[in-house]
């Protein structure tokens, strides 16, 4: 497992918030007045701001934004909220950080363009890491995707 310094840790803890973000529309549509992901997310972006770590909020933030997903009755919704659980959890461990691209893919997935629609959130997610941290993410495609993502993702 590679080593990141909190230099880039703080980066994909930005990213991770950002795609967690770009999919938090997707739950919040389905439970408007669950706000367990977003505050996840927020609790991301706080840690990156101030560099305060206390394990317990982290930890208290990701677990509620993982029982919001379990609550959630579509799989777009569930995918968005765990997406938020795994951003904030960049917070303790940076391959954390991977988690919400991984999610924000299967949403795309399960749309009704799937491939044209993975295609373009790959791109979103490559052009928004940090070129320094790209290989990282391509590293962990190559070992955690799924077959039929990892398939799609290298047409694209």
């Amino acid at each position: 497992m590679k080593k990141f310094n909190k230099q880039d840790q703080r980066l994909l803890a930005i990213w991770a918030a950002d795609c967690a973000e770009r999919v938090l529309p997707f739950f919040e549509k389905a439970h408007p007045n669950d706000d367990r992901p977003r505050k996840a997310i927020e609790a991301c972006r706080t840690w990156v701001r101030t560099g305060v770590f206390k394990m317990a909020d982290i930890r208290k933030a990701s677990l509620a934004a993982h029982a919001a997903a379990r609550k959630a009755k579509d799989n777009a919704a569930c995918f968005a909220a765990r997406a938020a659980g795994q951003a904030v959890a960049t917070a303790h461990v940076p391959q954390h950080a991977f988690g919400p691209a991984y999610y924000a893919l299967k949403i795309a997935a399960n749309s009704d363009n799937a491939e044209v629609e993975i295609a373009k959130e790959l791109n979103w997610q490559t052009r928004h890491l940090p070129k320094h941290l790209r290989q990282g993410w391509q590293d962990w495609q190559s070992r955690r995707l799924p077959k039929h993502l990892r398939l799609i993702v290298k047409k694209s």
